[in-house]
């Protein structure tokens, strides 16, 4: 039998369109029992190649000649409307879009915020905000856990984090969660704004420095040691901002989401809360928030999975199908939710060199958050039937829009 008889193939390719990423897990599977990696189209027509399989994506994210410059395939992405070298109209320069000796450089001016010891001073203050967010919900009826937990928490945390005045708070949100969605009519808008508004702010940290990331991001760029450019001062603020906390929301949503639908493990982690560390694990592994990974673009001729990749070729790797084909120990099926699982192993976070800087914040944050939300809301389950939820569309991140639950508090 054909792929395209059995997948969502058009034009002998995967179209990772809207209709793809609402039912993505199912379609992910399918392309898994056909082989590693798949011809693709992606935003605007553009065409390469996704990697589906575990092994072959921890091969292609540490390929030296898979790379994020994407001079080689400058007409292709000129074809099909992307516009090269303006951090204005992106991400910017930052070290998600870099290759060393580049990306060392900017990965280790924002690396000292984000450490393990660093991180575990957050708690508290985390904690703090997690209830802070449960207090302001009536005793009992239906929210948006999107809107009212999911998504403050972790933008709050990044903002003080950052040095950012609450005032700004809701920006972020509001921006960063279209920033990501390439095929959003408000993305390029969204971009703009926050570019505009960081590059405020950053220029109010140059007047008045305090003791946050982005004081320091400024130091590093006025230090006279050229360390940090301009634009490289924006797009690393920019980037610190989106991708600090956009996949810690849909993260809680798929979580709570899953155990929703698996009401044996929501006991279970309700009876034992120690178990929840390993149990985001699980949930990263079990439905990633990070679909897919940015592009990488072929240096030279490669083959990767026995497919010839010529020179410009564009790669995809799909992080959240890898983490379902990954090798788990002990065993077990790997559709299966099991917040016991030993170790659970994905790629949620990426691999390699580019693996995420916010890792370890990603992880005590969603910790704290389901461990709290668990022991305040006695009750909890789906508001609405759940074929009516809508997911993002478009972009690298997986998750609801919004997460309408019926609760009642303990």
């Amino acid at each position: 039998m054909r792929p395209h008889e059995q997948c969502p193939y058009r034009d002998g390719r995967v179209v990772l369109d809207a209709a793809f990423k609402a039912d993505a897990p199912a379609r992910y599977a399918r392309l898994r029992a056909l082989g590693p990696i798949h011809p693709a189209e992606f935003h605007l027509g553009l065409r390469g190649w996704v990697v589906v399989g575990h092994d072959l994506a921890r091969e292609a994210l540490t390929h030296p000649a898979l790379l994020k410059d994407a001079t080689p395939a400058a007409d292709a992405l000129a074809a099909a409307g992307y516009v090269l070298n303006k951090p204005s109209v992106g991400l910017g320069a930052q070290m998600m879009e870099a290759d060393p000796p580049e990306h060392t450089r900017l990965r280790g001016l924002a690396a000292a915020a984000f450490t393990p010891c660093r991180t575990a001073e957050l708690a508290p203050r985390i904690e703090r905000i997690a209830h802070d967010l449960i207090d302001t919900l009536p005793p009992s009826g239906v929210t948006d856990l999107v809107e009212t937990f999911n998504a403050p928490l972790p933008a709050t945390v990044i903002a003080e984090l950052l040095g950012v005045s609450e005032e700004h708070h809701l920006d972020f949100r509001r921006w960063s969660g279209h920033a990501l969605r390439v095929a959003s009519s408000e993305h390029r808008a969204a971009l703009a704004g926050l570019h505009s508004l960081l590059a405020g702010l950053l220029a109010d940290k140059r007047r008045s420095p305090r003791h946050d990331l982005l004081s320091a991001l400024v130091e590093a760029r006025d230090g006279g040691d050229g360390r940090l450019s301009e634009e490289e001062l924006v797009g690393t603020a920019l980037m610190l901002v989106v991708a600090g906390h956009e996949s810690t929301v849909n993260l809680l949503g798929n979580a709570v989401l899953s155990l929703l639908r698996h009401p044996a493990q929501l006991r279970l982690l309700r009876e034992r809360p120690e178990l929840m560390p390993g149990a985001v694990e699980e949930f990263l592994r079990h439905d990633s928030p990070v679909e897919r990974s940015t592009n990488r673009y072929a240096a030279e001729d490669i083959e990767l999975g026995g497919v010839a990749i010529p020179r410009g070729g564009i790669v995809v790797v799909a992080l959240g199908s890898a983490g379902q084909d990954a090798p788990q120990t002990g065993g077990g099926e790997a559709a299966v939710l099991d917040v016991t699982r030993p170790h659970a192993r994905h790629l949620a976070f990426g691999h390699g060199i580019h693996h995420c800087l916010g890792a370890p914040l990603a992880r005590l944050e969603s910790t704290i958050a389901l461990r709290t939300l668990l022991a305040r809301l006695a009750e909890l389950e789906l508001a609405v039937p759940e074929a009516e939820l809508e997911w993002i569309d478009s972009g690298i991140i997986r998750g609801v829009l919004a997460l309408p639950v019926r609760y009642r508090k303990g």
